[in-house]
């Protein structure tokens, strides 16, 4: 028996900014979307046409406030096949929310607070 990573999923409050941000981002597009026939969620895949795995937003009608992300530390992360200009890009964009430059990473941060990991490849 052998498993895959398929996708991860994250809840989103706001579900256009979050795809516009992960389009600019990161450079990933819209794949495969669900909505609900009553009109309760909407599901949208996201890939970057490279790699089997996606990443899933759902986006819940009776959200009303962001979401308290609190202590969680989960969080995502790109390799960069030019670290360097993908720093530059995204200190231009202004969402750069953490950086270790021992490590060689960075992170930035999507319209929830989760974070997302750039690393070089290596």
């Amino acid at each position: 028996m052998k498993l895959r990573f398929a996708h991860n999923n994250i809840n989103v409050f706001d579900l256009d900014k979050s795809i516009e941000f992960y389009e600019k981002a990161v450079g990933l597009s819209v794949v495969r979307r669900i909505d609900a026939e009553d009109g309760s969620y909407r599901i949208v895949f996201m890939a970057d046409g490279e790699s089997m795995q996606q990443l899933e937003l759902t986006w819940l009608r009776e959200k009303e406030t962001p979401y308290n992300l609190g202590d969680n530390e989960i969080h995502l992360a790109f390799r960069a096949d030019d670290f360097d200009a993908a720093h530059a890009y995204h200190k231009g964009l202004g969402v750069i929310i953490y950086e270790n430059p021992d490590m060689g990473i960075y992170f930035i941060g999507d319209p929830d607070g989760y974070w997302i990991e750039i690393i070089p490849t290596r």
